[in-house]
């Protein structure tokens, strides 16, 4: 991915206009399927408590793999850091509250909404939670590894959408959504860190 693939200065409305057009795709192909990509998001009060709750481990595994210094962990942390980094650091902790937000529903409502249960009606359970997360892992394919986590990442939020046996959407976009938000602090944070460090130097 280019440094600077989106210009910084319109960093935020091009990223939260892409993610926002995720669902009218998630639509069309649900009207392609005969999926109503809503069917399974209803609110439920224990549904975002184990939504937060379900964010935690996904969140440490990304502060560990920050003081991993392999070379592919650390390939995958200066992509981020100089795609991401760069294009966040200069907003509010609210709009990156926006960004997450739009991001968490829209992604799941096509990946966990749609294209899941689509391969699960020809293919089974495990087929539709196994595929449709390699899919998920390959459009987030900035490097390999990020590739394969991105899968790993996407199965355990498939199977967060069946917790307690009543499948329910809004717990993977919870999950989602924090997660997306928590990172993108971080990262902002360790950008406007090392741009004061070389500001010093």
């Amino acid at each position: 991915m280019a440094k600077y693939l989106i210009k910084p200065d319109d960093f935020l409305k091009t990223a939260c206009s892409f993610e926002a057009a995720l669902i009218p795709v998630a639509v069309f192909l649900g009207w392609i399927a005969n999926i109503n990509p809503f069917a399974y998001l209803h609110f439920s009060e224990s549904a975002i408590a184990y939504g937060v709750l379900g964010t935690m481990p996904l969140f440490l595994l990304f502060l560990i793999l920050e003081q991993i210094p392999a070379e592919p962990v650390v390939k995958i942390k200066n992509v981020l850091f100089e795609t991401l980094g760069a294009g966040l650091h200069r907003y509010h902790w609210t709009d990156l509250l926006i960004l997450a937000s739009i991001a968490g529903l829209s992604e799941e409502l096509l990946f966990r909404g749609v294209i899941q249960p689509w391969i699960e009606s020809s293919w089974g359970l495990a087929a539709g939670l196994i595929v449709s997360n390699i899919i998920f892992g390959l459009a987030h394919a900035v490097t390999p590894l990020y590739a394969v986590l991105a899968t790993l990442v996407g199965i355990y939020l498939g199977l967060s959408m069946d917790y307690g046996g009543d499948r329910n959407l809004l717990l993977p976009i919870v999950i989602h959504g924090l997660y997306d938000f928590l990172a993108f602090i971080a990262l902002m944070r360790g950008y406007r860190a090392s741009r004061l460090t070389d500001s010093k130097e």
